[in-house]
Parts: structure tokens; C-alpha cells; sequence
């Protein structure tokens, strides 16, 4: 596999799932946090976490992002300026929606989530356990500098809204225009494929991950993530 064409810079629940499916349809292989924690393979998230804390320092990153050509979400939005070190041609995408939507979206959904810890019951099926627990470690230190290992940190809606906005602005101020792509929540494939050189599939633009997806998941493995059920603006 060739080496990272495609960096994703945006956070979480911008949404990163729907192009992760977009990018594959457009024929890249796509690492998201979906293949850290459902690939079945070694995905080294001690790297990623080390990255985070010293981006200084080279990294292996042909090994951990073996079989991939693109990736986005987390844990790749929290390490784009040492991954820009080792892939300096590659095109970044930047998925951006409105803060508070944005905040109001993690809150209701990844963050309940990563709130049942680590146990052999929060753990997805069929993955070791062990494995489990770094990936678990990896979250808690890099995800919003460790907002999902410290509740009471995330629940500064404020801060965490700052945050989100500041990733933004280093982006857009220290990528090149011509390497950057701005993508709003649902904008579909017209300027991602310009951008991409490449053909608008005749198939509508993914749409996964949303307030249904992240329903039907929570009740299915966390139950009492959500225990109303009521729908979550995803």
C-alpha cells in the first residue's frame, strides 16, 4: 500500500465515518478509529498516544498505517503535524460543523460512550482484551488532550468548544491552500472529488453514523448509555 495520500484533520463527529465510506468508494483504504477498534489486526495505539505526547520524535508510521492510503477521525486528527512531517505532499481534508452542534453531538454520543471504562463489557466483540486496554489508554490521553478519561474536564462545554475551534484555525493556518480541503458536515462529493482529482460516484454521498446509527449502537452495546432511548443529535 502506498503511503498516506489523504490525512483527515477533523475531530470526531464532524462527520469522519461518512468519509471514511466516501474515500473508499473513491477507492482509498481508510483508517478510522472504526479499524482500531473492529480490524481484528495490531494497530499499535501506543504510537499514536506517544506521537501525541512527542511529536517531536520520528515514528514508524508505514508500520501502523499498514494497508491504508488514507485516514481520518481520531486518532489521526491528534497527531496531523508529525504525520505532515513524515507525508509532506499529502492532501488534507478538514470536516468542520458548527461548534455547539458539534459539542451537543460528542456529548450525547462518543463521550457516554467512552464513559463504561474499560471492562470486559464495554469491549467491542470479539477483541482481546488486552489490545483493548491500550486502544482504552490511547483515548483517554489524546482524544481533547484527555477530556474522555476526565469527565469533569469534558463537561467544560466552553473549553471544549475552544478547543475544537483552535484545531481548526492551526489547520487552516499552517496547511496550504492548495493541500486543504475545508468539507462542511453533509456537503457531499462535489468538491471532495474535485479536490481529489477524481470522478463523482453516481451512488449518493455516504451518510453513517448518525443520531439512528448511534441509537441502534448504544442500545445494542451499551444499553444504558442511553437508557430512554431518545434520539441524539449525532
Amino acid at each position: 500500500m502506498a503511503p498516506l495520500q489523504i490525512i483527515g484533520a477533523g475531530f470526531g463527529r464532524t462527520g469522519t465515518d461518512s468519509l471514511r465510506n466516501a474515500l473508499n468508494q473513491l477507492g482509498y483504504s481508510t483508517h478510522h478509529m472504526y479499524a482500531m477498534a473492529h480490524g481484528g489486526d495490531e494497530r499499535y495505539p501506543e504510537v499514536f498516544q506517544e506521537a501525541y505526547e512527542h511529536p517531536e520524535r520520528d515514528y514508524d508510521w508505514e508500520k501502523v498505517y499498514d494497508g491504508f492510503d488514507a485516514a481520518v477521525d481520531w486518532p489521526t486528527a491528534a497527531v496531523v503535524e508529525p504525520l505532515l512531517k513524515k507525508y509532506p505532499n499529502a492532501k488534507i481534508i478538514l470536516t468542520v460543523r458548527d461548534p455547539d452542534d458539534w459539542y451537543r453531538s460528542v456529548k450525547n454520543t462518543i463521550f457516554r460512550m467512552s464513559q463504561k471504562g474499560f471492562s470486559a463489557e464495554s469491549a467491542p466483540p470479539g477483541i482481546d482484551l488486552a489490545y483493548y486496554k491500550r486502544l482504552v489508554s490511547m483515548i483517554h490521553t489524546l482524544v481533547l488532550d484527555g477530556a474522555f478519561g476526565n469527565p469533569e474536564k469534558f463537561l467544560d462545554e466552553e473549553a471544549m468548544k475552544a478547543k475544537f475551534v483552535a484545531h481548526n484555525k492551526w489547520v487552516q493556518e499552517h496547511i496550504p491552500a492548495d493541500q486543504l480541503l475545508v468539507m462542511q458536515l453533509g456537503e457531499g462529493w462535489d468538491r471532495l472529488c474535485q479536490f481529489l482529482g477524481k470522478s463523482v460516484p453516481d451512488t449518493p454521498y455516504p451518510n453513517t453514523n448518525s443520531s439512528k446509527d448511534i441509537n441502534k449502537m448504544a442500545k445494542e452495546l451499551f444499553e444504558d448509555v442511553n437508557p430512554k432511548g431518545e434520539d441524539v443529535k449525532a
